[in-house]
């Protein structure tokens, strides 16, 4: 363990689009944030090929191609991107007090102020047909991918609110969309339920699970198996959309930060602030309902912003304790 300590005045951990834009509004507010790009630089729109809703590319752009633009961008104002992970926290519960983060398990930094851009992942069926294909017919965002599909047969798995929702989107560009719960009943709101019914074109296949995605470079077909009878059947479709959840990125975070019971961070009103002062949270991290690339940026925004104001208000505070003392 190295026993030089950097003292900085922004961290950033993750380098989505969230991190991103933090790291381009705190560096031109002079916070000179260093940012710690995580196990997937660039989050999770690097396993995207084509991103045609984020505003700015009317012809649409590949992922990886608008992460390395959002990075560009940042260092140009002077934001430091290093290779790291953060493993460990420690934070202090004083306003104006230093914050510790552990990198790679063999160097630690201090800093003023912390955004926690980590994201979330989305949580794949596991097999093997299915993670050949992400990117090329199985996606895990209806509404980043579903305008591809469109007036073409499409399959989606989950049986929640989120799938019954994605499933109706689908829906309303698709020609035909399956539906595939694992169980004998939806998880969903009776609400969504009677909405998924009443969708003309999307079917419910009850007790069914994803025996094998067809296709050898692009989704060409399902092959579905119950699982009360064991009997097998194959649809021909050009997308599968995985729709059982995500896992936000917080682990090392636990004890430290306010989270709800799946582990998203709690932020405080409509801000960024987390329950520890001089630390917020942006991005997928904090938010569950709508997880695109667009508004995790602007939630990186307002995190730089917070960030930038807790630290006039020390600055102040120390000033006028000064005064006072003087």
């Amino acid at each position: 363990m190295s026993e030089t300590i950097e003292r900085i005045k922004c961290l950033i951990i993750g380098s989505g689009p969230a991190g991103y834009t933090a790291a381009i509004y705190a560096s031109r507010a002079d916070l000179k944030p260093i940012m710690y790009t995580g196990m997937e630089p660039g989050g999770q729109l690097t396993t995207t090929t084509e991103v045609d809703n984020f505003p700015g590319y009317p012809e649409g752009i590949d992922g990886p191609a608008m992460m390395m633009d959002l990075q560009k961008q940042a260092e140009r104002f002077g934001t430091e991107v290093r290779m790291g992970m953060v493993t460990e926290v420690e934070f202090s519960k004083e306003a104006g007090g230093i914050h510790k983060a552990c990198i790679d398990n063999s160097k630690w930094v201090e800093a003023e102020t912390v955004i926690i851009s980590t994201g979330a992942t989305a949580k794949y069926l596991g097999l093997p047909s299915e993670q050949k294909l992400r990117g090329g017919g199985v996606s895990a965002c209806a509404v980043c991918d579903g305008f591809f599909y469109k007036n073409q047969d499409v399959a989606i798995v989950g049986g929640g609110d989120t799938a019954a929702e994605e499933a109706t989107y689908l829906a309303n560009i698709c020609k035909k969309v399956t539906m595939l719960v694992r169980k004998d009943e939806m998880r969903a709101s009776k609400a969504m339920q009677h909405r998924v019914n009443n969708t003309k074109n999307l079917e419910v296949r009850y007790n069914t699970e994803v025996d094998e995605v067809i296709g050898d470079q692009v989704v060409d077909g399902l092959r579905m198996v119950n699982n009360k009878t064991g009997e097998k059947e194959e649809i021909a479709i050009t997308g599968l959309f995985i729709a059982i959840g995500h896992k936000p990125n917080t682990d090392i975070f636990k004890g430290h930060l306010d989270m709800d019971e799946t582990g998203y961070l709690i932020t405080q009103g409509k801000s960024t602030k987390t329950n520890i002062p001089g630390v917020f949270a942006s991005g997928d991290v904090q938010d569950k309902e709508y997880r695109q690339a667009i508004t995790a940026a602007g939630t990186g925004c307002m995190a730089a912003m917070d960030a930038e104001r807790y630290l006039a208000e020390i600055e102040t505070s120390e000033e006028e304790e000064k005064e006072v003392t003087a």
